[in-house]
């Protein structure tokens, strides 16, 4: 498959007749495109923004979000709660995402040695996936709400967009752990937010706080404690979609420098 990288702006280009039958767009802005008496048999869209409630899809006329979410919720039990306002509704909340990546592990335990280093289409193997979630973490829990100066540990995976931003990669691991150091390091991050959440009262989520990567916009430890779960949630629809794609026969073992 040619690739195209950010390099290439096609701002404004109008497609007419054109064949574009399996490509593949990856962190690429679609926003605003117009697509008409298109064919889009199997096509596959995954667009997490699309869930902030702030954006509208239409198909043949027809918002299709609020349909998406509330699918998304039936079949993610706990998953509507993320957006909880109160201490103990975040506490419900943070016990529930805990039960679903229970059970992703021990999906995981009980298929193939080497299923969490699989990789499916070039996206995250498992173990990347909690790489992500330690840094996540770090991020948004030491850094953001705990105001901690060196908050990230090293095995953290940050994504594509933190190196090309001119952020400082050396923190970060050039090798991949084991998937055993990996869950012990998860597992104290998850029982991080658990603790924090446990003393945590209505006065705290109010408290100003900055946002880690956007410093001129505001935040709270109610909204950073909301991106917490957001990425909780999101990776583990992506971690479960791919152990499904893997136990199909899909997947290569994934590139971790």
């Amino acid at each position: 498959m040619t690739a195209s990288t950010r390099s290439g702006d096609l701002r404004g280009t109008e497609f007419v007749d054109a064949n574009l039958s399996g490509s593949r767009f990856v962190r690429t802005d679609l926003s605003g495109v117009v697509m008409r008496a298109v064919e889009l048999d199997g096509a596959d869209i995954d667009a997490p923004w699309l869930l902030s409630g702030e954006i509208s899809l239409l198909v043949n006329g027809v918002d299709v979000a609020p349909f998406v979410e509330a699918e998304l919720n039936r079949r993610f039990p706990g998953r509507a709660d993320r957006r909880a306002e109160d201490p103990d509704g975040l506490r419900a909340a943070w016990a529930m995402i805990e039960r679903a990546w229970t059970a992703a592990l021990d999906r995981v335990a009980t298929m193939p040695a080497g299923t969490a280093d699989v990789s499916v289409a070039g996206e995250w193997s498992f173990a990347q996936t909690l790489r992500h979630l330690v840094m996540a973490t770090d991020t948004w829990l030491r850094r953001a709400i705990l105001d901690i100066e060196q908050p990230f540990h090293p095995i953290g995976r940050p994504n594509a967009e933190y190196e090309a931003d001119g952020n400082d990669m050396s923190v970060f691991t050039t090798t991949a752990p084991s998937f055993a150091e990996v869950l012990e390091v998860r597992a104290g991050r998850v029982a991080m937010v658990r603790d924090f959440l446990a003393a945590v009262t209505a006065d705290d989520l109010t408290a100003a706080r900055r946002n880690p990567w956007a410093p001129e916009y505001p935040e709270t430890t109610l909204s950073c404690l909301h991106t917490i779960l957001e990425e909780e949630w999101e990776h583990h629809r992506y971690a479960v979609r791919d152990l499904d794609a893997i136990e199909a026969g899909n997947g290569v073992p994934a590139d971790d420098a």
